[in-house]
């Protein structure tokens, strides 16, 4: 019995530790303050696959073609009108077809930095209000034209023979 009365002691006490503990905690950091980007109250969102055609000379040279995530306030994305994705899709757009110099069959000349952040500020920009706060990268990815047609060409091939059918050798006469 008196194992019993000494766990239920112990179950309060630290029930009311834990509790204590955390209202000091929210003290330190403030009532009402948002929590800090990366730790907390922010929804991330994951795009499709972004395919923007690349044109220069009249002519298609590739595909740049990306998956982004954005960080973005709960409290903030129900009060657009139009959805997330078209205006990360629009921004995407806009940045490569503003920025023709950049040559992605060149790493080099690519700056995924300067990137996701004037996509972030453009967006911020455009909806006068700090929306996106942070733009990161699932993948990204250039296809020339090329290279879309070997791909092509290798799942039509690879179509048209029979999964059932095997090679017959090749006589060396």
């Amino acid at each position: 019995m008196i194992k019993v009365i000494a766990i239920a002691v112990w179950i309060c006490a630290a029930t009311l530790g834990a509790v204590f503990y955390s209202f000091q905690a929210a003290g330190e950091r403030g009532v009402g303050e948002k929590p800090k980007p990366m730790l907390g109250g922010l929804d991330y969102v994951k795009t499709d696959v972004i395919s923007v055609p690349l044109i220069h000379d009249s002519k298609i040279d590739g595909y740049f073609l990306a998956k982004l995530v954005y960080t973005v306030e709960p409290e903030q994305i129900k009060k657009l009108s139009i959805p997330a994705e078209a205006l990360i899709t629009d921004e995407v757009y806009s940045y490569l077809y503003a920025h023709p110099q950049i040559d992605f069959s060149k790493k080099a000349t690519v700056d995924l930095d300067a990137f996701r952040v004037a996509i972030r500020d453009t967006i911020n920009t455009r909806v006068g209000a700090t929306l996106v706060h942070e733009v990161l990268i699932d993948q990204v990815n250039f296809l020339s034209k090329d290279e879309i047609r070997d791909n092509w060409l290798r799942r039509r091939q690879d179509a048209s023979t029979p999964a059932t059918e095997t090679p017959k050798p090749v006589s060396a006469h």
